[in-house]
């Protein structure tokens, strides 16, 4: 698997009914609009040389786009999750056959387990879950049987104030773990913590060396990263974030 590619899926006609948990539902999403900020997300990745693979569409399942929930990837092992929010379970259709046929070995998450992918902030050899939330702590314990192998230590992080753990915090190329303090139960569990200035800044993609993909709701972050010799790409998913998603949740960089 040397090609860089990504997994995302195309947002649902439904999309304005999605899960909401920490934050009042909006009643303007647009879902026409969202399309559009999908596609130029898109585009974002391939700009970067990101080769994209679009899961089937589950239009029936309005938080199917945020795909990042449904599977962890680590070397050639591919975890298919089950969500704790049963309703997104059937948005597991189609992922395990595309991930097979870029060479992924597969295990699922099995019940009584409940694990999402947006609880999973991977960095090195170090995987950090949070618990509190849609993942519990035989989900928990599922994954960190599938990446003993690999020599990752898994660590159980709460999560009171996000959604998910990658809603409140994300790692940049290095290393550092950067984060709203709002949304972030506590910082210290990361011993090379920056708090950035704005909730929407907290979100990165690494698109490869120094390169990022973050929110245009977060230029004063964007520019703390440019200062610290990140090269910043911005892209609108205002519709997204209506609805608690970020720029992580809407695809899964594929790598071996």
């Amino acid at each position: 698997m040397h090609r860089r590619l990504a997994l995302v899926r195309r947002p649902s006609p439904l999309l304005a009914d999605g899960i909401v948990t920490h934050i009042e539902r909006s009643s303007s999403v647009d879902a026409d609009l969202a399309l559009r900020q999908w596609e130029a997300y898109c585009a974002a990745l391939e700009r970067r040389g990101w080769e994209l693979i679009e899961a089937p569409v589950v239009d029936d399942c309005p938080d199917g786009v945020f795909i990042e929930d449904q599977v962890v990837v680590f070397g050639d092992l591919a975890v298919l999750c089950r969500s704790g929010a049963p309703e997104r379970r059937a948005e597991q259709v189609g992922l395990r056959p595309i991930l097979e046929r870029v060479g992924y070995r597969c295990v699922e998450i099995e019940a009584p387990g409940t694990l999402d992918g947006g609880d999973v902030l991977k960095w090195g050899r170090t995987a950090w879950v949070g618990s509190g939330g849609r993942s519990n702590e035989s989900g928990i314990a599922q994954l960190a049987r599938a990446l003993a192998g690999f020599g990752v230590t898994v660590r159980r992080v709460p999560v009171t104030r996000a959604l998910h753990l990658k809603s409140a915090v994300t790692a940049l190329p290095l290393g550092t773990v950067i984060g709203h303090e709002t949304t972030v139960d506590d910082p210290g569990q990361w011993p090379d913590f920056l708090a950035v200035p704005e909730e929407a800044g907290a979100h990165v993609v690494l698109l490869g060396g120094m390169s990022v993909l973050m929110s245009a709701a977060a230029p004063r972050t964007a520019h703390l990263l440019q200062g610290r010799g990140h090269d910043v790409s911005m892209v609108d998913i205002s519709e997204f974030e209506k609805l608690e998603g970020c720029v992580t949740c809407l695809s899964v960089r594929l790598r071996g």
